[in-house]
């Protein structure tokens, strides 16, 4: 695609919402079972609890939701979290929630990904063998689909994505409408006991209150990839912030109905479910090589009449389907991220390129690289990677929110109209106490997951943040290096510039080597041979007398048959002598057609380039000769994949009505 036609790819709310809100709007297919398998570690007794764990949850959603549309009209540049937290609270603390979103961003594809493969093995047990590699396969899928483009991913992933809404709202009602009529559907598990974990049978007091925190932090899942559509605000259609005010608001309202139903439909078909299939009392057979079926598809069986119907069949892909894309919101989320960062010199300038398809390819790739790494490492499974989650997307909505509050105390000291100043101070309530409403779930999720593996996250994130700082030291010290400080002194001519041609053997590009020099009227010329069998130096001095070429043949002697070091240090030592001077060196090169052919040409050349570049005041130049194999390579760069690109395209917009093909 064009750099012009970036506008084309600009999202109507339709297809931004499965775009950007696919994690929040499938995370209610395991938000509910995340707080069950905490409450059941104490048994049965302790699920009276669900209701007002998720009644909390839905409560801090909306108050999130609300102080994102705060974020979305403040800062509709794009870069949310980030923008929000670097412009208030200064680039420290904002390099603290890019470290962490980035972080989230990974996990959330692992996760999504690893739910949505625990459905497909819930409906088909005899795959579960197969969970990492079936897994890795999906996030590889998703990886070609979005190099595509934002738009062409937004078009296939918007059909699963509404019809999962749509799915799940069907059975939300319809299990509710029985419910009423006195036909209350029963889950496959509900006639199974739950025997309590040994270290938590009897609790009482602080263990009691760590057991529901440990739930309540497991059912804040729900939030994660809220704050996507507040980083992704420049991919909406103008009104920019309007539109991606009004998808938030729909996101926030869908997942609100969709998690209500399913964790009341929970507790009316009596799900029981445990981490460990062995605490399950009741079950025939053994329970170690029992498989349970996730919270949603036990819901649908009992719901639509078992586990061969229709309906239980369309929930489950359903339900897979979006949970895989649901790692959609990460692969928009992280290469925008990244491309911003790497605009502030906090990340390597390649994640800021765009691709042939104007999406920000080397994102994409980094972060497919990474899940499918803590995919493997994790087996795919879904409850050791929750404890690394929704770590980072507390930590960002935290200082967010907290950033906003200053944002409006600035706007509040400059603004004089009642109105505004009304308005303003609304939204400064809403985002302080949606800042100590985060800051107490983060401080609630570290408590709660810190020694459940959620301390590598943290880890990670620091790690991230380390690196951060080291790069923009390293591009901030380049920049400082590189500036121009005296223009006529930088302009300095040298005293004299001398010519050296390697040579290997006399042929064509060795000719063509000496006569491009010659070109160049170095005050010096000389041909320069590394000599590690004296007969054949001495052949190639005799062909060179012979043909009379007038450059003078220098053979340097090579005991030890190395070739990179002798030609380094004898180009060294002429600086040395005259430090003024510049050395030109002319390599010649074969061009090849065949990649494997790269492989039998040009290795010496190679490595004596890499280390003459290190040797200051020398110029390397390298004199091609293009082989008969190379003809057929010849193509038109321009439309080249994979080319080297740069990042955000500029220039004029065509013409209304025009289209570029």
């Amino acid at each position: 695609m064009r750099s012009e036609e970036l506008h084309e790819t600009l999202l109507p709310k339709r297809l931004a919402l499965p775009i950007f809100a696919s994690d929040p709007l499938s995370s209610v297919a395991y938000a509910t079972q995340e707080i069950l398998l905490v409450l059941t570690l104490g048994g049965l007794a302790y699920l009276h609890f669900t209701p007002w764990i998720a009644a909390s949850v839905v409560a801090l959603m909306t108050v999130v939701v609300l102080s994102y549309r705060q974020v979305v009209h403040a800062y509709p540049s794009g870069g949310g979290s980030y923008e929000v937290v670097s412009t208030n609270l200064g680039p420290t603390a904002g390099l603290v929630v890019a470290a962490s979103l980035l972080v989230d961003y990974v996990m959330t594809v692992a996760v999504s990904v690893a739910s949505g493969v625990d459905n497909i093995i819930s409906a088909v047990p005899r795959l579960a063998d197969h969970r990492v590699l079936m897994a890795i396969g999906f996030v590889a899928v998703l990886t070609a689909m979005n190099l595509r483009g934002v738009r062409e991913s937004g078009r296939a992933f918007a059909a699963p994505t509404y019809l999962f809404i749509s799915g799940v709202l069907v059975m939300v009602v319809t299990g509710l409408i029985r419910y009423a009529l006195g036909d209350a559907p029963v889950a496959e598990s509900a006639a199974y006991g739950v025997s309590p974990d040994p270290s938590d049978a009897n609790l009482t007091g602080l263990a009691l209150l760590m057991l529901v925190l440990r739930a309540f932090s497991s059912g804040c899942t729900a939030l994660t990839g809220v704050e996507a559509i507040s980083n992704g605000v420049p991919a909406f259609r103008k009104p920019k912030s309007r539109n991606a005010a009004e998808t938030l608001t729909a996101m926030g309202a869908l997942a609100i109905v969709m998690f209500v139903g399913v964790t009341a439909l929970a507790l009316i078909t009596k799900v029981h479910i445990t981490d460990d299939a062995c605490r399950l009392t009741g079950l025939a057979g053994d329970c170690a090589s029992y498989t349970q079926r996730t919270v949603i598809a036990q819901i649908a069986a009992a719901i639509f009449g078992g586990e061969h119907s229709v309906g239980f069949y369309v929930i489950q892909a359903a339900t897979a389907l979006v949970l895989i894309l649901a790692a959609n919101t990460a692969f928009n989320g992280f290469p925008l991220l990244a491309s911003i960062l790497a605009q502030h010199r906090y990340l390597p300038h390649q994640l800021h390129n765009r691709g042939d398809r104007l999406a920000f390819s080397n994102g994409i790739l980094a972060l497919a690289v990474v899940a499918a790494l803590l995919l493997w490492g994790f087996k795919a499974n879904v409850t050791s990677l929750i404890h690394l989650y929704i770590l980072g997307v507390f930590t960002a909505f935290t200082l967010s929110q907290l950033g906003m509050v200053r944002h409006w105390n600035s706007e509040l000291r400059t603004e004089r109209d009642p109105a505004p100043r009304r308005r303003h101070h609304t939204a400064r309530v809403i985002n302080a106490l949606g800042s100590v409403v985060t800051g107490l779930v983060l401080v609630i999720v570290l408590a709660t997951k810190f020694t459940e593996g959620a301390w590598l996250a943290v880890l990670a994130a620091i790690v991230l943040w380390v690196m951060m700082r080291g790069i923009r030291r390293h591009y901030d010290a380049t920049s400082a290096e590189l500036a121009v400080a005296d223009p006529k002194g930088d302009l300095t001519l040298p005293s004299r510039v001398l010519g050296i041609v390697l040579v290997s053997t006399l042929h064509k590009p060795t000719l063509r080597a000496l006569a491009y020099a010659r070109a160049f009227r170095p005050d010096r010329l000389e041909a320069l041979t590394v000599s590690v069998d004296r007969d054949e130096a001495a052949a190639l001095l005799r062909r060179w007398e012979e043909y009379g070429i007038d450059v003078p043949l220098k053979i340097i002697d090579s005991p030890y048959r190395e070739v990179t070091r002798p030609v380094v240090e004898y180009v060294r030592s002429i600086r040395r002598e005259s430090p003024r001077d510049i050395v030109a060196v002319f390599i010649p090169e074969y061009v090849v057609g065949h990649w494997w052919e790269n492989l039998l040409h040009n290795q010496s050349a190679l490595w004596l380039k890499n280390r003459l570049l290190f040797t200051p005041g020398v110029m390397v130049t390298s004199v091609p000769w293009q082989l008969t194999s190379s003809a057929h390579a010849d193509r038109p760069a321009a439309r080249a994949p994979g080319s080297f690109r740069r990042g955000e395209p500029q220039g004029p917009a065509p013409r209304a009505g025009t289209r570029h093909r």
